[in-house]
């Protein structure tokens, strides 16, 4: 168990120091997925996985306009805005991760494990 912690805390480390695609509306709002009570910002690690998903939604042929986020912006910035518990969900769809809202990988003030600010009643 300590070693798959380690292993997700490299994977986290990661991600935040990778620059990843963000599939975005006209109004540059990122697309996301609300899952288990929990928002999912969708990040893509390059144009092929985001493609891959478009296609198994069956929109390959749409354009898809996007923008390149570091994985800590996502998870320090974007995530705390969402205001839900909100995480961030790499290649949906395929052989991604999951950065769920969790202490050590969000901010604390938005960690559904930590009690503060918006107190126990989520």
């Amino acid at each position: 168990m300590a070693r798959a912690r380690r292993d997700f805390a490299v994977r986290v480390g990661e991600f935040r120091r990778t620059a990843v695609l963000v599939p975005v509306d006209e109004h540059d709002v990122p697309l996301t997925g609300d899952y288990g009570g929990v928002r999912w910002i969708y990040a893509f690690s390059d144009e092929a996985a985001l493609a891959r998903y478009a296609l198994a939604r069956a929109e390959g042929g749409r354009v898809w306009a996007y923008q390149r986020w570091l994985g800590a912006r996502l998870l320090d910035a974007a995530v705390p805005a969402v205001g839900v518990p909100c995480g961030v969900a790499l290649d949906v769809g395929g052989a991604g991760a999951l950065f769920p809202p969790v202490a050590g990988i969000v901010p604390d003030r938005v960690a559904v494990d930590v009690s503060g600010e918006r107190g126990d009643d989520r």
